[in-house]
């Protein structure tokens, strides 16, 4: 017999759904694959002569200003359109979730990312590459709306956490993997570029086989009244065949998300604030570290420390390696430390890591030249600290905690809010960071620390602890409980008494 603890429905883990986590969790490894692979491309001076002949001519004088010789708008855009596109396709994406479910969400993703991977591989033009970026977009809004929303409600409560961070390990995976092909496809002249974007296709086919594997998940059917059918799943997930106590809240959350008509409405409405607010506030702050300027431009950014090429893709390589295996630090200890801990130590880590760097770039790289080769290793050390800690807090439980704060009838259109939010600011960092870095110099890492310290403040007043407790009770568990979201959820305050 299975013993049902506190919080914990009846469950045991089984291979087949260990499979069904991997292979939605690819879609992370889409993710962080293009994340990895854009700097790199971007650093290549074959793709740079084909595409961008006066970045080209701008890399080889010696006198060019360190920190402007990457500042071109079209650049930028290359990384950027992909963001943009992502974060209006979110919106789409949380309604073909409601309508169709995270099944077949997962399906178009993969589908839309495949075309725009093979549009990027064989463009001849700078449309064509701009084009394939954005159907690459919609592949990514796409599946940053549905995976974690998979992952979170067809994981068991005593797992979300470490369920949900698998998306986060695989997209780690996914920019290693991308860094690796960077520097072995480096001196493939000619093609090179294009195996790194060709090889995008890979997880892509992965996610598409997975689409096809994984079954839509118990919330989804219920939702959209298959009842019989979300039972059976609900029972193959969890191993075990009294799944009655589990069964009963998912129909009644459903029954309360049926009284909700518009979505988007309801998340305007005094009760939905909570969720809102930190749904896209993580989001925002994930952003807002840095990470993305340091993970999209590793190579760039390693070579206007006076990097060789070879040598800034290696070192993006290690930042890589960092990367993965300190988000095993997260997905082992999310559910044993809960949120809050991990958060506010990696905001310590991060905000000391970004201020040393400045420092030492203000004060040793000058606007020509290159840095010293002591100070460039600390550099990279330091780097590798703040991805470190990025790793193990902001970059999994960005995802991990909107997925598991928004009741049932606003959850698709609220996360639709948090995945647009990331693509916004993701966007807005890609298109703006070699500019900022030309105009603000070293002082841009300063920049990131003030962003840091707002983002610690936040934790410590607003953001409340969700370890263990179940997807669709944190409404009575959470806010009710919290000292400043309680004046916003009151008894009674909920869609069942809005009918």
């Amino acid at each position: 017999m299975v013993v049902m603890e506190k919080n914990n429905f009846p469950g045991r883990l089984t291979p087949y759904v260990v499979i069904c986590w991997l292979l939605a969790a690819c879609g992370g490894l889409m993710f962080g694959y293009d994340i990895g692979i854009s700097g790199g491309v971007t650093g290549m001076n074959d793709f740079l002569i084909k595409f961008f002949p006066k970045v080209y001519e701008r890399k080889q004088h010696a006198h060019e200003s360190n920190y402007c010789k990457y500042d071109n708008q079209y650049l930028q855009l290359f990384t950027s359109s992909l963001y943009l596109s992502a974060l209006v396709s979110s919106f789409l994406g949380s309604k073909l979730c409601s309508i169709k479910g995270r099944k077949l969400t997962i399906m178009i993703s993969s589908l839309c990312f495949l075309a725009g991977c093979i549009l990027c591989t064989a463009a001849q033009h700078l449309w064509m590459l701009i084009i394939g970026r954005v159907l690459m977009g919609v592949g990514i809004g796409f599946g940053n709306e549905a995976v974690p929303l998979f992952l979170s409600e067809i994981a068991p409560v005593q797992h979300i956490g470490a369920v949900n961070i698998l998306f986060q390990l695989l997209v780690t995976i996914g920019i290693l993997i991308a860094n690796l092909v960077n520097f072995a496809t480096l001196n493939l002249h000619h093609i090179g570029w294009r195996v790194s974007l060709g090889l995008a296709a890979v997880p892509a086919l992965l996610l598409l086989i997975g689409s096809v594997v994984i079954p839509e998940t118990p919330t989804s059917l219920i939702e959209r009244d298959h009842f019989d059918k979300g039972e059976q799943v609900l029972k193959k997930v969890r191993g075990v065949e009294n799944v009655e106590a589990e069964l009963q809240e998912i129909k009644e959350a459903c029954l309360q998300a049926k009284l909700v008509k518009h979505p988007y409405k309801e998340l305007r409405k005094k009760h939905s604030v909570p969720p809102l607010v930190i749904g896209i506030m993580l989001q925002v702050f994930q952003q807002m570290t840095g990470i993305n300027a340091i993970m999209f431009y590793a190579p760039v950014l390693f070579q206007t420390m006076g990097f060789e090429s070879n040598g800034s893709l290696l070192s993006a390589v290690i930042i890589g390696l960092v990367n993965v295996f300190s988000t095993l630090v997260s997905l082992f200890g999310v559910d044993k430390f809960g949120r809050r801990v991990l958060l506010l130590q990696a905001c310590a880590q991060m905000f000391l890591s970004q201020i040393i760097i400045g420092i030492i770039l203000i004060t040793k790289l000058a606007d020509t030249g290159t840095l010293a080769k002591g100070p460039a290793i600390v550099v990279v050390l330091l780097t590798c600290t703040f991805v470190m800690s990025f790793a193990w807090s902001w970059g999994p439980l960005g995802w991990l905690i909107p997925s598991e704060i928004f009741p049932v009838e606003t959850r698709t259109a609220g996360f639709a809010f948090s995945v647009s939010s990331n693509m916004l600011f993701t966007f807005l960092v890609a298109q703006a960071f070699l500019s900022l870095l030309c105009h603000m110099r070293a002082y841009i890492f300063i920049f990131f620390s003030a962003w840091i310290l707002v983002m610690a403040l936040f934790v410590v007043f607003l953001l409340p602890e969700t370890k263990g407790i179940p997807i669709d009770s944190v409404a009575d568990q959470v806010w009710k409980k919290h000292p400043v979201w309680k004046r916003f959820v009151k008894d009674g305050d909920s869609p069942e008494f809005q009918a």
